[in-house]
């Protein structure tokens, strides 16, 4: 009995230094999620570094957040690579969000450099040029094909947000399209002047009710349609490459990068997080800024 009496005591000491560890990581957290606020980080942003961190102090168990060191982070780091497989720039954001925490938290500084992953290569993105676009839009006769490629292209959409797009996300009046992100972001893009007759054409002849694009009940277009639209239109106008919705979207960066845009309204129009992101387009040319502009709307 007293035995008994001594594991229940031991257990519920155990339930009690977990719930206190785990509410101590909380609060951290929450205090760590304010400070992100007001330094301005994106929601988004902030709530990939509150899971990247929930993640890591999981793994703690009963250790204390306070009394972390390179020595921890290192076999963490080892076995996310080993077990995960993570990616190299997955690696470094969870290293950056640490260190981060420590020291806005505790005014920590962690030395990590040695665990960042060294030579990392970002393989340079695959864009067409203009005259490929030219000879795809020349050469699309469906009226649909042809909106779905020029809004791929006219507004560097990804193919979930192309697909997602409502008849009410259109502001003619401005020239301004609401795009929603997978993630649940929103975000405004340029609506290409040179579209609006073509989308007039298409309004007309599809009478689309709720999305832009809608299947044959009404409901959201597939995505692989557009993908197979994107395909047959590259090979119609003799591309080599595969062609993707997605390279459409790095055309649209790379010809705006070419035109002078500055980068970091690139960076908003594509609705990427980070800068760093949005830098691998940067290798076309270094420009000069001037005014924004659709690359729809510079074709002749």
């Amino acid at each position: 009995m007293i035995i008994l009496k001594l594991d229940i005591f031991i257990f519920f000491g155990l339930m009690n230094l977990l719930y206190f560890c785990q509410n101590t990581q909380m609060k951290n957290l929450q205090i760590f999620k304010q400070e992100l606020e007001v330094s301005g980080y994106t929601e988004a942003t902030i709530k990939t570094y509150l899971s990247t961190l929930a993640l890591f102090f999981k793994t703690l168990e009963d250790a204390s957040i306070e009394k972390v060191d390179e020595n921890i982070v290192e076999k963490y780091i080892c076995n996310e690579i080993k077990e995960k497989k993570i990616s190299q720039s997955y690696q470094k954001f969870i290293l950056g969000s640490i260190k981060l925490f420590y020291k806005l938290m505790f005014n920590k500084k962690l030395s990590l450099s040695h665990l960042y992953p060294k030579n990392v290569k970002y393989p340079l993105p695959e864009y067409l040029s203009q005259e490929d676009i030219i000879r795809m839009l020349d050469l699309v006769e469906n009226l649909k094909h042809k909106s779905v490629i020029s809004l791929l292209y006219g507004c560097g959409l990804k193919v979930n947000e192309l697909v997602s797009l409502k008849t009410s996300d259109f502001d003619v009046k401005s020239c301004m399209i609401s795009v929603t992100s997978p993630n649940g972001k929103n975000r405004y893009v340029m609506l290409p002047k040179t579209i609006l007759p073509l989308l007039r054409e298409y309004f007309l002849q599809y009478k689309p009710n709720v999305f832009l694009f809608e299947g044959s009940r009404g409901n959201k277009y597939s995505t692989r349609s557009v993908q197979q639209i994107v395909k047959k239109a590259a090979a119609h106008a003799k591309i080599s490459k595969l062609v993707t919705p997605h390279i459409l979207r790095h055309s649209f960066a790379a010809h705006l990068i070419e035109n002078g845009i500055d980068i970091r309204y690139i960076q908003e129009l594509l609705g990427h997080n980070s800068l760093i992101t949005t830098q691998i387009y940067t290798h076309i040319t270094d420009v000069k800024k001037r005014a924004i502009q659709s690359p729809l709307d510079s074709l002749k």
